[in-house]
């Protein structure tokens, strides 16, 4: 992803990055032709996904050789990477594969350590498909890291509101 100079047309250069503060990480970008700053803010679920996904702000600083990424996640492979739960996540903590449940059909998921009341499920249900099980995933670590057994609609705000969402 670039971001361009809307008045130069130029792509911005990475000027500078602060945080995580409090969760939040801030990226500076400075065009080159006219010295024109734009900042980016993320909240803190922002920060947590750019963390997940192994994101190094500001690029490469040397091209990337032919299947560089590949390589180097099985040079140091996460021992999660394919655990599924119901849904996709992962049970050690991490976000886990997002096609663990295609890859895994039919292996047998661990429980969730917490109980989702039937009006928590109706509306985990209307999140759109593609990020379910993620958001399913952070509301039980938010939940098990308050010690709450039973995920209610109530707890759902209260993490909504701690992502930053």
């Amino acid at each position: 992803m670039k971001f361009l100079c809307l008045d130069c047309d130029e792509p911005m250069k990475l000027h500078s990055t602060e945080g995580p503060d409090e969760g939040s990480l801030t990226v500076t970008f400075r065009c080159p032709a006219c010295g024109f700053r734009v900042a980016m803010l993320t909240n803190p679920f922002e920060t947590q996904l750019v963390r997940s996904l192994g994101v190094k702000v500001g690029g490469a600083t040397a091209p990337a050789g032919p299947f560089e990424h590949l390589r180097t996640a099985m040079a140091d492979p996460r021992a999660d990477a394919f655990e599924a739960l119901p849904g996709g996540g992962s049970d050690a903590g991490g976000p886990g594969c997002p096609f663990a449940a295609m890859v895994n059909e039919g292996a047998g998921a661990a429980p969730a350590k917490v109980a989702w009341t039937a009006d928590a499920e109706a509306r985990i249900e209307r999140i759109p498909a593609f990020i379910r099980a993620m958001a399913r995933r952070a509301i039980e670590r938010f939940a098990e890291d308050r010690g709450y057994a039973t995920i209610t609609p109530a707890v759902m705000d209260e993490a909504r509101g701690t992502f930053g969402m």
